[in-house]
C-alpha cells in the first residue's frame, strides 16, 4: 500500500516544509518532505561525478531517491556551448518517489549554457545557484545573452545565489602546487560541499571516495577534499545561505532489508551473474561497446571470480556470434547492445532461433533510427524485438520497469532461455540504464533455481531398437530441445541455419517438415509460463491506462496524482511482452477506455490493437527524455473526461 503522504507529495509541484532555527546558531533549519536538484554545467566540470557523490550520500543517510543524467553524445562537446550541456537531476525525499522530478527546486548552473539550457524547466520560485566567474561577456555571447541574466531582472523570480565557485576553489587550493588551471578543476567538489551543506548530506563517504579515485595522486585528493570542505565551510558562513534544509530518511518506504543504490546497467549485471550462478552454468558476454549498454560490458568484466568472461569483439555480429557459441557450448551466453547493434545482431538471433539455444539478448534501448540520439532515452524497439529478422522467428521479450527491477528482469529472461530453449530479448533504455534507485539486497534463498539438465545419452528408439540421440525431440510441457554439450560421446548433432527435420535434427526441405517446425517453434513460445497481468484498480474505474518499460514511474506518479484528486483510474504494467500474459485480454475488455503511454509512435499499442481489437489510446513522446508526471496526469484526466 503507498501512503497518503506519497501520494501527496507526487501530487504537490512544490514541498511541504516547516522552518526551526538550528540550537545555537544563527542559521534556520528548514525540514522538507521533498527536493529536486539539477547539477549543470560542460561536459568537463564533473556534473554526472557531482550528483553520483550526492546521489550515493543521499542513498547511504537512508533517502528514496530517484536519479535522471543527462549528457550530450559527444566525448568532449564545445565547451560554453548548449549542445554541451551536461546534467545530473535527483529527486530524493522522506517517503516512496517513483521518478526523477519534473521541475527542480534547485539548480546549479556552472556557466550561462547551463543556465540557459535549463532555465525553462524551473519552477518560479526556484533556487539558482551560479558559477559568476563564468558569466563573462564572451560565454554569454557564445549562448545568446545580449546582457548578463544575473544583472538584467530576468531572474527576478527566482532565489538567486551568485557564487564565484571558479575564485573561492582556486583560493582555497593556494596552499597545494597546482596550476590555476589544475585547481579550477575542482570547482564541482567546492560545489558538491555547499550542496552537502545546504542538505544535510553525509560526507565520509564522498572522502573515501576521493582518497581512493586519487590513490596513486595523494596531493590531487588532498586538493578535492580540501574544495570539498571549502564548499561546506562557505555554506556555514556565507550569508547568502540564511537556511539549510533538512529530508528524513524514508523510514517507512522500504522493507526491511539491507539495501544500496543501484543503477539499471548495474543492476542488470548483478543480475546476469545471479543467474549464472543460479543456474550452475558459466556467463559469457560477447559484446561490442555501444551508449549506453557498454557499462554493463565493464562491470562484468569486473567479476571473474564469478566464473563471468567478457569478450569485447570487433563488431556486433561477432560479439553476438560468440555468445551464441558459448551457448552451444552450455555457458548461459549473454550479448548485449543498443540502437543499431540490434539490427546488426538479427541474423544470428535468428540463427539461435533455429538452433532453439538459450541466448539472452539485451537492448539497451536509446533514441533512432541509425546512430540517433546515443545519450537520450526512447522505447522504439519493441516491433524490431518482435519482428526484426526474415521468417517466422519468435523470441520472448520482457521489460524491466525500474532501474533495480532489472536485476530481477535479468532473472526471469534468464529462466525463460534456459527453461524453453530460446533467444529471449530483454528491452532496457537509457534511462533506466543510466538511472538510479534504492535497492533492497535479496537473499540467497529468495533467487530462483534455475538448474538445467544436459542431455546424457540415446533418448529416441528406432524402429529396428537402436537407441540414438534426437537432437529436436522435444519435452513435451515446455517443447524445449535438449541441450546436448558438444564433444559428449554419442551427442553428435547437425547445428546451421538450414531447417531441421523435427526430431532427428537431419536437414531437411520437406514442406510439411517446414510447416510442422515453424509451427511448433512458435507455439513453444506461445506456451511460455508468465503471471497473470496485475491490476491497481481500488475504485472500480471505466479508464485503465497500460504501460511497459521505464513508463512505470511517470504513469504511476500521474496516477497517484489524480487518485489524490478524486479521480478514478486503473494501472496495469507490462513486464512480458511476447507472450502477453494469459488474461491481458480479459482485462482490457473489463474497461471504457485504455490509454497506452510510450516514448514511441505507439508500437504497443499497433500490438494490442491488432492481437484484442481494443481501440487503445496512444499518448506518445519522442524527444529523449522520459515523460513527466505532471503532463502524464493532464493526458490521463483528458482521457477519463472525454
Amino acid at each position: 500500500m503507498t501512503s497518503q503522504v506519497s501520494r501527496t507529495a507526487e501530487q504537490a509541484d512544490g514541498t511541504n516544509a516547516e522552518e526551526q532555527r538550528e540550537p545555537g546558531g544563527t542559521k534556520g533549519v528548514r525540514r522538507l518532505d521533498r527536493v529536486i536538484i539539477r547539477f549543470a554545467g560542460d561536459s568537463g566540470d564533473g556534473m554526472q561525478l557531482t550528483g553520483d557523490r550526492f546521489t550515493s550520500e543521499t542513498a547511504t543517510f537512508g533517502n528514496d531517491l530517484s536519479t535522471l543524467p543527462n549528457f550530450p553524445a559527444e566525448i568532449r562537446a564545445p565547451a560554453g556551448t548548449l549542445p554541451g550541456v551536461s546534467s545530473f537531476q535527483l529527486h530524493f525525499a522522506d517517503h516512496d518517489i517513483l521518478t526523477p522530478g519534473d521541475a527542480p527546486n534547485v539548480l546549479v548552473a556552472m556557466n550561462p549554457a547551463a543556465l540557459k539550457a535549463n532555465l525553462a524547466d524551473l519552477p518560479r520560485g526556484a533556487e539558482i545557484i551560479v558559477n559568476t566567474d563564468e558569466f563573462t561577456k564572451r560565454a554569454m555571447q557564445k549562448v545568446g545573452y545580449s546582457a548578463s541574466p544575473l544583472e538584467d531582472g530576468s531572474l527576478d523570480g527566482y532565489s538567486l545565489h551568485p557564487v564565484p565557485l571558479t575564485t573561492l576553489t582556486v583560493q582555497a587550493l593556494k596552499a597545494f602546487d597546482l596550476s590555476r588551471k589544475e585547481a579550477e578543476r575542482s570547482k564541482n567538489m567546492f560545489a558538491l560541499g555547499l550542496l552537502s551543506w545546504m542538505y544535510h548530506r553525509p560526507t565520509e563517504g564522498t572522502e573515501k571516495f576521493l582518497r581512493t579515485k586519487f590513490a596513486k595522486k595523494p596531493e590531487i585528493a588532498e586538493a578535492n577534499l580540501a574544495a570539498f570542505r571549502a564548499g561546506w565551510n562557505f555554506g556555514e558562513t556565507t550569508e547568502d545561505f540564511a537556511v539549510s534544509y533538512e529530508i528524513a530518511p524514508a523510514t517507512t518506504a522500504f522493507p526491511a532489508g539491507t539495501y544500496r543504490n543501484i543503477s539499471g546497467n548495474l543492476a542488470l549485471a548483478y543480475g546476469l551473474i545471479a543467474a549464472s550462478r543460479q543456474a550452475d552454468l558459466p556467463l559469457f558476454l560477447g559484446s561490442y561497446p555501444i551508449t549506453p549498454a557498454s557499462d554493463i560490458l565493464h562491470e562484468l568484466a569486473r567479476h571473474k571470480n564469478f566464473g563471468v568472461r567478457t569478450f569485447q569483439a570487433e563488431d556486433e555480429i561477432a560479439g553476438i556470434g560468440a555468445a551464441l557459441g558459448a551457448a552451444f557450448g552450455g555457458a548461459l551466453g549473454v550479448t548485449t547492445t543498443s540502437g543499431p547493434g540490434v539490427a546488426l545482431k538479427s541474423e544470428t538471433i535468428g540463427l539461435a532461433v533455429s538452433l532453439e539455444l538459450p541466448l539472452l539478448v539485451i537492448d539497451i534501448q536509446r533514441g533512432g533510427p541509425s546512430t540517433g540520439l546515443p545519450t537520450k532515452t526512447e522505447q522504439a524497439d519493441l516491433l524490431q524485438a518482435m519482428f526484426g529478422r526474415n521468417g517466422e522467428a519468435p523470441i520472448p521479450v520482457v521489460a524491466p520497469k525500474t532501474p533495480a527491477d532489472c536485476f530481477e528482469a535479468a532473472l526471469e529472461a534468464a529462466r525463460i532461455a534456459l527453461a524453453y530453449r530460446t533467444p529471449v530479448m530483454l528491452l532496457s533504455d537509457g534511462y533506466l540504464a543510466n538511472g538510479s534507485e534504492p535497492w533492497r539486497i535479496p537473499d540467497l534463498d529468495e533467487l530462483p533455481d534455475l538448474s538445467v539438465q544436459f542431455a546424457q545419452g540415446p533418448n529416441h528408439t528406432l524402429d529396428d531398437g537402436s537407441e540414438v540421440f534426437w537432437p529436436y525431440k522435444r519435452d513435451p510441457r515446455t517443447l524445449a530441445r535438449p541441450w546436448a554439450i558438444p564433444g559428449t560421446p554419442g551427442l553428435e548433432h547437425r547445428i546451421g541455419g538450414i531447417e531441421k527435420q523435427d526430431g532427428s535434427g537431419n536437414i531437411s526441405y520437406d514442406p510439411a517438415n517446414h510447416d510442422v517446425m515453424v509451427r511448433t517453434r512458435q507455439a513453444k513460445i506461445d506456451g511460455i509460463e508468465v503471471p497473470d497481468l496485475a491490476v491497481d484498480d481500488p475504485h472500480a474505474a471505466r479508464t485503465l491506462v497500460l504501460g511497459w518499460g521505464s513508463t512505470y514511474g511517470p504513469i504511476t506518479a500521474a496516477v497517484r496524482r489524480l487518485r489524490a484528486a478524486g479521480e478514478s483510474i486503473a494501472q496495469a504494467h507490462l513486464r512480458h511482452l511476447n507472450p502477453f500474459p494469459r488474461n491481458l485480454g480479459t482485462v482490457l475488455k473489463g474497461y471504457d477506455k485504455v490509454v497506452i503511454p510510450e516514448m514511441n509512435l505507439g508500437q504497443l499499442a499497433t500490438l494490442i490493437r491488432a492481437k484484442y481489437l481494443v481501440d487503445a489510446h496512444s499518448y506518445n513522446q519522442v524527444n529523449g527524455m522520459p515523460f513527466k508526471a505532471e503532463q502524464l496526469a493532464t493526458a490521463l484526466k483528458e482521457a477519463i473526461d472525454g
